[in-house]
């Protein structure tokens, strides 16, 4: 990708799953399925999120909305668009929604068998903060996955609005 393409993060609509399933496919051993995401977008709390160049899809995302936390569910970029800035692009979309007053957390599981996606999340500011044993179960057996979260750094003017004070005129 050229500096000057950037990916068109949107809503994921059904007619994405064509796109979506060969890279959920192709990323993961233990593959969702259309069903898989079907179920997982049907809770009102659900989003799925697409990253699109020139109509293809490239990369998608799904999170849960909780009160004070993102939970980021499946995150995937196709092969030939890695190391590119569409992960970025997609992630700096999630962090975009965090705020002070609301929502201030996104939260992962990934394999301690991923080196390349926990160095990509560390790289974007998340910290493991534990283990979780025997998280994953797929074809491989059991894996153990980190807990990585993403905490918001409050704006100076989050944490002190500015707010217009009437104080009146002193009198004479």
């Amino acid at each position: 990708m050229s500096e000057n393409i950037k990916p068109h993060v949107r809503w994921i609509i059904r007619r994405d799953m064509p796109q979506v399933m060969p890279i959920e496919q192709q990323c993961f051993v233990s593959a969702w399925t259309e069903a898989d995401f079907i179920h997982a977008l049907r809770p009102r709390n659900c989003i799925g999120m697409v990253a699109e160049i020139d109509e293809r899809v490239v990369g998608y995302m799904i999170y849960e909305l909780h009160k004070c936390r993102f939970h980021l569910l499946n995150f995937a970029v196709h092969s030939e668009f890695r190391r590119q800035g569409v992960g970025s692009v997609m992630i700096q979309k999630l962090v975009g929604k965090l705020s002070y007053q609301r929502r201030h957390l996104i939260l992962l599981e990934c394999s301690d068998r991923n080196l390349v996606s926990q160095l990509f999340f560390r790289s974007l500011g998340f910290k493991a903060t534990s283990v979780l044993r025997d998280f994953y179960d797929n074809d491989e057996g059991m894996a153990d996955a980190y807990l990585m979260q993403y905490r918001h750094k409050p704006t100076g003017d989050e944490l002190f609005p500015t707010r217009s004070l009437n104080y009146g005129v002193m009198g004479s």
